[in-house]
């Protein structure tokens, strides 16, 4: 490698730096409150969909634990129908 080559690079490398500092001061100062924010809003909503998630878990393990009063199958319940007398017994 030539000398020049090593000294362009001796160059190149700290400026480069440089410039990706100065940048992400820049950054820092200007742009992540706004980015802090709008993840803040993503946070919380994503953490209110769990939540109705939970709820409505919550309120179906609730219903399917609940026993069924008062309804019985449809035709189990034999006292509610009554039979016709059949030909034998006229």
């Amino acid at each position: 490698m030539s000398s020049a080559a090593t000294a362009l690079i001796w160059w190149v490398v700290p400026a480069l730096g440089l410039i990706g500092g100065l940048g992400y001061v820049l950054w820092i100062s200007k742009f992540q409150v706004k980015f802090h924010q709008e993840t803040q809003r993503s946070v919380g909503q994503f953490q209110r969909f769990q939540d109705s998630l939970r709820t409505t878990q919550a309120r179906d393990v609730d219903s399917s634990n609940r026993p069924i009063t008062g309804t019985s199958p449809a035709g189990s319940d034999t006292d509610s129908v009554k039979s016709k007398p059949g030909p034998e017994s006229s």
